[in-house]
């Protein structure tokens, strides 16, 4: 399986749309909750290439995007096989 990490806050409903697909598809992920942190938000704008919004989504390694983008990977059929590693 797939490391999948998410940049996320407390109060936001697409980090909680994006989670719930996750949860769906059986996936364990890592949270990182940017809510309070600023240094942990920088680090998600750095590796996000300058994207301040939540959620932002990595999957090994990967900058994915954020919910939208989520959402458009699993309908175009693309996500399944990033998350089982192919």
């Amino acid at each position: 399986m797939a490391e999948v990490i998410v940049y996320a806050t407390k109060f936001c409903p697409y980090c909680v749309s994006a989670k719930k697909l996750l949860r769906r598809k059986g996936v364990q992920f890592t949270e990182i909750d940017v809510t309070f942190n600023q240094a942990l938000r920088e680090e998600m704008t750095r590796k996000a290439n300058g994207r301040h919004t939540v959620p932002q989504i990595f999957i090994n390694g990967q900058h994915i995007g954020g919910c939208d983008d989520l959402y458009a990977l699993d309908k175009a059929g693309r996500l399944d096989p990033l998350l089982n590693g192919g």
